[in-house]
């Protein structure tokens, strides 16, 4: 397990599978509410939600003045289910075919982003269909694990082939990898703007990644 990452890892991080380079975080307090689980896990999906702001360095609220919540996240076992959620098809108008589509593909996951006019996310939306594969998924696994995927734009093919979050050889507790947690770190630095498409920015990241190193 490294707590190093160089400026090619970091800009394949944000290129999408169509080559382009696209980054943004978010530009307002994450105001979270969570549909389908229990209140123990509730706290679990809230504790994530508090652990990566944290470490971002950004804010967490009560209510967002505009939308109530920005961060929705919904756990289901079928994915027509959300054709039944009040008022959803308001939020996304794609929604019908988008359903058809993760069906069609057995996805178990999906995340959707909204933006501001600066580009900043503004609210994300996150489905978690519980499949027998997500269902083995420990609680505390599962939600960092989407948390961390939500507090930044990541590419499309950002975690395909490794994970963000990594297991600690001492007492196998899961946590944010290194590299991840630093990048994520700087990537909220107020020197840094909340979108880009413009590779260079991986530059200015590592750079931001290497002056926290030192202080």
């Amino acid at each position: 397990m490294t707590d190093t990452i160089n400026p090619s890892e970091i800009e394949a991080l944000f290129t999408r599978a169509d080559g382009s380079f696209v980054f943004a975080r978010w530009g307002r307090p994450i105001v979270p509410i969570v549909f389908g689980v229990d209140d123990k896990t509730l706290e679990v999906i809230k504790g994530a939600v508090e652990a990566v702001a944290t470490l971002a360095n950004h804010e967490v609220a009560e209510t967002d003045p505009e939308l109530g919540a920005n961060l929705m996240i919904f756990f289901f076992r079928q994915w027509d289910e959300l054709i039944e959620v009040p008022d959803l098809d308001r939020l996304i108008p794609d929604l019908h075919p988008l359903v058809d589509r993760l069906k069609s593909a057995d996805a178990n996951q999906y995340r959707i982003f909204r933006f501001d006019e600066t580009g900043a996310i503004k609210a994300s939306f996150v489905f978690l269909r519980m499949d027998d594969q997500l269902s083995e998924v420990p609680a505390e696994t599962l939600a960092l694990s989407q948390i961390v995927q939500t507090i930044l734009l990541w590419s499309d093919t950002a975690f395909s082939a490794k994970s963000p979050l990594a297991v600690m050889p001492d007492n196998q507790a899961v946590i944010l990898r290194p590299d991840i947690a630093g990048l994520v770190r700087a990537a909220y630095d107020p020197v840094l703007p909340p979108h880009a498409d413009d590779p260079s920015l991986a530059l200015r990241l590592f750079a931001r990644i290497n002056a926290a190193q030192v202080q």
